[in-house]
């Protein structure tokens, strides 16, 4: 078993390897939620609908802890034969995370508090890795920006995603489909680039994620992954999407060297898009500070416009494949003319489902006037 281990390279056996570690993360984390259910429903820890809730009925809000701990088991048994220093310091800054958001999900834990321990999390790996942004790739003609600013400006890219993430967990199966989304995006681009510590990891997420989705759409045994989950989510995809920029921009000879930010903006394009939305929304129209919770994100438009959860969640995920699979598309074109048409034709498609709602619901009206 020694000499079989030591002899035993995963890229050898790369497709058995993948689905090892997703089949792991997959019944670990569904062996481990109906214990948290029970616990928290033993404990009375749901979360109580307020006039913000897309839910009238009390949900236990722990789900991160089922993934958290999937995670944890996967990268602990498979990270002796991957990238060991990259995988112990996830593992590190996961666990800062989780118990930023479990305090959160439980008790309240202040804004500043978490703001302070996303950055100490990022900073474990940017530091240890040296995994960061190192430029624009010459969008706008900026190319590679002094040490200390690409440092800057990657806790700045960490920060917004973890947190763009954690705005869209606000119906039932979002948050974590988008997660599944972007996590199986990255697999292929990781396997791709031979990274394969990285895909392992994005891998794991994935079985976690489909666990989590089961009781997510549940209507008998609902949870919500929480901000323990989403923070551990969203720095995962975080972390997925530097890599994946700091891979491509230091290799002149990758695939994606010179589209690796518009591709990371296509997979990410949801969160981010409707994140910039609401600020704008806050900021400029209704004149009330950024962080300010409301109802104006696009998910709620699209609820009030008589959408369900699933099909809200569905039409979602779906245009965010669309616009990825466009993008892939695009690889051809000029960076800065890939991220202006990205911009266009992902508002653009996020504005098709309002308008034919609209288009359905006035048809029957006017039918009624010719009669």
């Amino acid at each position: 078993m020694i000499q079989f281990l030591q002899n035993f390279s995963p890229e050898d056996h790369l497709v058995i390897w993948l689905i090892g570690a997703f089949l792991m993360a997959f019944f670990i984390s569904y062996s481990t939620f109906p214990t948290i259910l029970y616990v928290t429903k033993q404990k009375h820890l749901f979360d109580e609908p307020d006039n913000r809730s897309m839910h009238s009925s009390k949900v236990p809000t722990l789900g991160g802890i089922g993934i958290f701990f999937s995670l944890v088991v996967v990268i602990t048994i498979v990270g002796a034969l991957l990238n060991t220093k990259i995988l112990l310091l996830v593992l590190g800054a996961q666990t800062i995370l989780f118990f930023l958001g479990l305090k959160d999900d439980l008790t309240v834990l202040s804004a500043r508090k978490k703001f302070f321990g996303q950055l100490l999390a990022a900073l474990l790996l940017i530091i240890f890795t040296d995994t960061r942004i190192i430029g624009f790739s010459k969008i706008l003609d900026v190319d590679i920006l002094p040490y200390w600013v690409s440092v800057i400006f990657t806790l700045f890219v960490y920060i917004l995603i973890v947190n763009a993430y954690n705005l869209i967990d606000g119906i039932d199966g979002l948050a974590g489909t988008i997660g599944l989304l972007a996590s199986g995006v990255f697999v292929l681009l990781f396997v791709k680039a031979e990274e394969y510590s990285l895909a392992t990891v994005a891998v794991a997420l994935m079985g976690a994620l489909i666990a989590f989705l089961r009781l997510n759409f549940s209507s008998k045994n609902k949870i919500f992954m929480g901000d323990t989950g989403s923070m551990i989510v969203g720095f995962l995809l975080a972390f997925f999407t530097i890599s994946f920029i700091y891979k491509a921009q230091t290799d002149v000879l990758a695939q994606y060297h010179k589209a690796a930010p518009a591709l990371a903006l296509a997979i990410l394009f949801y969160p981010l898009m409707d994140t910039f939305r609401v600020f704008f929304i806050r900021i400029f129209i209704l004149k009330v500070s950024p962080f300010k919770a409301d109802k104006n994100h696009i998910h709620h438009r699209f609820i009030d416009h008589g959408f369900s959860h699933l099909s809200t969640t569905l039409i979602i995920v779906l245009l965010n494949l669309l616009i990825i699979f466009i993008a892939f598309n695009c690889l051809g074109w000029n960076l800065n003319t890939q991220i202006f048409a990205l911009l266009g034709y992902g508002s653009v498609l996020y504005c098709l489902p309002f308008l034919a709602k609209k288009k359905l619901v006035s048809k029957p009206f006017s039918r009624e006037l010719k009669v």
